[in-house]
């Protein structure tokens, strides 16, 4: 039974509790769901010694505040985002992101705004909502999954366990989990034939920007648009979709579909996003700018192993460290007391 509780004081809007997502029933009309930047959930999961694919929260957007109705609860937040504590309603320390910390009760976790469009929270022993096919994923546009399938709103409580340790124990990273740099890759289709020559070249050519139409479903770019090589050809028998597909409507300008994205569609999907770059349109908040750049499956299996091979070297460079913030007695008389000495006498 989860022994840990943190309750939502203030925000919430953006953020849902999200998991590895939910696999295997898209021949169901169920869409994946998930975190958005999964590298970085199992960077903050890893640091709060979770096993990768725990559940936790995602936000999107502005911050929030968390209190610890029942703790310790040890914490840790992977994300370019601002992180403070507070005992109640006392000033704030700075606690910050790629390191664990340990809540006590009543003590409040401020996670400023993701300026770039995602952070990710790890709780110790993940969220305990119930599973739903398999996940505790939130999908709202279906609304199941995660609390009520919705978005977190003040006064929501969220289940977890107690870290009963007297503080010590936390990890920190040398340095923030990066994410491959350069033009987001992609394989070609399944209907690229649905488009000129011209259109593919300029697809490849075009600085794309990213428009404010973007969810977790997906995002809309804004450029020069694609043509088709017929009015025929802008739709197609409904088929299979998934994360990282790029539809291009009628109006030629291109969608690319993210996690909660939906199982069949009827537009052209001129490319797919490889997965090792996937994680990378979810940080790219409105008005950045994007190129393409098309590869072959042996290239996007490599770059998944070298994204694969980045994230175990950077989990094994974190390092032991001492908790930050209030003063830890256990940890003074432990660490700094002479064996031996219990008083002395001049």
């Amino acid at each position: 039974m989860p022994d840990g509780l943190i309750e939502v004081v203030s925000g919430g809007p953006g953020c849902t509790v999200q998991d590895a997502g939910r696999f295997g029933h898209r021949h169901e009309g169920v869409a994946q769901a998930g975190w958005l930047v999964p590298p970085w959930a199992d960077a903050a999961n890893v640091l709060v010694g979770n096993p990768a694919g725990v559940a936790g929260l995602e936000w999107r957007g502005p911050g929030l505040v968390l209190q610890v109705v029942r703790g310790p609860v040890r914490v840790a937040v992977a994300g370019h985002v601002r992180v403070d504590v507070s005992r109640g309603e006392g000033p704030t320390r700075p606690l910050g992101a790629w390191r664990s910390g340990t809540l006590a009760e009543g003590d409040r976790l401020h996670l400023g705004a993701a300026v770039d469009g995602c952070a990710c929270l790890a709780l110790g022993g993940g969220v305990q909502v119930p599973l739903v096919l398999g996940s505790r994923s939130t999908h709202v546009r279906t609304g199941f999954g995660g609390l009520d399938g919705r978005m977190l709103a003040p006064g929501d409580r969220l289940p977890c366990h107690s870290h009963l340790a007297s503080g010590r124990g936390e990890r920190r990273s040398l340095s923030p989990l990066a994410l491959p740099a350069g033009p987001i890759r992609v394989l070609w289709g399944p209907q690229d034939d649905h488009f000129t020559a011209q259109s593919r070249t300029r697809f490849l050519d075009t600085d794309w920007r990213v428009t404010a139409e973007q969810d977790r479903m997906g995002m809309r770019l804004a450029g020069p648009p694609l043509v088709h090589i017929g009015a025929a050809a802008a739709d197609i028998v409904s088929d299979g979709a998934v994360p990282g597909a790029i539809q291009v409507p009628a109006n030629g300008l291109p969608v690319v579909l993210l996690a909660d994205g939906q199982t069949v569609g009827g537009y052209p999907k001129i490319a797919t996003v490889i997965r090792a770059d996937l994680p990378r349109l979810a940080l790219m908040p409105a008005g950045c700018h994007l190129r393409f750049e098309a590869v072959d499956a042996p290239t996007a299996r490599r770059a998944l192993l070298a994204a694969q091979a980045q994230w175990q070297a950077w989990s094994a460079a974190l390092l032991s460290c001492k908790p930050e913030g209030w003063l830890d007695e256990a940890a003074l008389c432990t660490d700094n007391l002479v064996s031996g000495m219990l008083r002395a006498e001049f």
